[in-house]
């Protein structure tokens, strides 16, 4: 019984306690974006081109002055045929560019561009309007998002996070 009880003790006393690390995290967040208005417009330039075979030219093609409020204008070049009889190819292509604007910017209103200015080649973003966009999170983790209006967006989330080690 002695020999037991010894062993018993020595058992007890040599077993380590149990031990764990217990981390608990909660992380939450809300993003609400209001999308901005944008606008990029780019003029388009005047161009003239020429080409051709078994042709003289005579008089040169030009391009007029451009000022606001009045087109480019062009005058048309003056070709003969070289020899008679043989082939002969021309082409004459005239692009009439964007007219000099009175106004190179515009205002943007409550994410509303309400003019632009008419160019060849226009890309233009309307904004967001954040109306009754609003987003909250509970203590409990419960999230309550209203949107918004048109180009708005609204993001909730909570992770809750347990390690044990």
């Amino acid at each position: 019984m002695r020999r037991f009880l010894f062993v018993s003790c020595l058992t007890f006393f040599a077993v380590s306690p149990a031990s764990a690390d217990i981390t608990h995290a909660i992380k939450s967040s809300i993003s609400l974006t209001v999308d901005g208005a944008g606008s990029i417009s780019t003029r388009q330039p005047s161009s003239l081109a020429v080409s051709g075979s078994n042709v003289t030219l005579g008089t040169a093609p030009a391009l007029g002055t451009l000022t606001s409020g009045t087109a480019l204008g062009y005058t048309p070049g003056v070709y003969s045929i070289t020899t008679a009889g043989d082939s002969f190819s021309y082409t004459e292509s005239y692009i009439e560019g964007d007219d000099v604007p009175t106004v190179l910017s515009t205002t943007v209103t409550a994410g509303v561009v309400p003019a632009m200015p008419i160019f060849g080649s226009n890309t233009t973003t309307s904004g967001g309007v954040a109306g009754t966009l609003a987003g909250t999170i509970a203590t409990d983790g419960a999230i309550a998002i209203t949107s918004g209006g048109a180009g708005t967006t609204a993001i909730g989330q909570v992770i809750q996070e347990l390690t044990i080690r």
